[in-house]
């Protein structure tokens, strides 16, 4: 069994985000196509959300989407994937798409892209799970989340071990490469359950 087979990313359903955030995006999905790696994220066919989805289904690779049933409209339910699953509220989207995933990744994002990191961070560091968390720093974008963390831990009210709870990196290659490293380190890890 491999280490990653599917992967939680999180990230914007904007279309007006910068073209770059879009094309690092259809890089990362041609990759996870390319190492098998199954995608789960929030079901929208729109913003860097969709063109993710987009890129791991032209490369032949398996994409699940979860999206709540009031959001199918907002986010337009992207109906050109492996499995759409519609589920009755927020809480159930985040519950199971980290259910089914071995890890998460942070792409560019707005205000639900910080929720669903900071909830995954907090699990963590509650040992409600052991998978990895990685975060693709592109252009720059997740500078200020990073300072953001550390100001919490110079103001002790963050470990200095939970600054370490996620990976920056800079590059779709380094995001996948370091999943899988951790993936196989956190299999050895006891965890609770989601």
């Amino acid at each position: 069994m491999p280490n990653l087979s599917s992967l939680c990313v999180y990230c914007g359903s904007s279309n007006d985000g910068p073209e770059s955030h879009r094309d690092m995006a259809i890089a990362l999905g041609s990759m996870m196509a390319e190492r098998q790696i199954g995608l789960v994220y929030g079901g929208g066919g729109v913003g860097v959300m969709g063109t993710i989805a987009d890129a791991v289904m032209r490369g032949g690779g398996q994409v699940t989407g979860i999206i709540p049933d009031f959001l199918m409209h907002q986010e337009a339910g992207h109906s050109a994937i492996t499995s759409l699953e519609v589920v009755g509220s927020m809480h159930e989207r985040k519950a199971r798409m980290a259910e089914l995933s071995d890890g998460f990744l942070i792409l560019p994002g707005g205000l639900g892209t910080l929720e669903e990191f900071f909830e995954m961070l907090t699990w963590r560091k509650l040992k409600l799970h052991a998978k990895p968390i990685v975060i693709l720093n592109t252009d720059g974008f997740w500078n200020g989340l990073e300072a953001l963390i550390q100001d919490l831990v110079d103001a002790k009210y963050a470990r200095t071990a939970d600054s370490a709870l996620a990976t920056y990196v800079d590059t779709p290659e380094a995001a996948l490469d370091a999943l899988e490293q951790q993936a196989s380190a956190s299999r050895h890890i006891a965890s609770g359950k989601l």
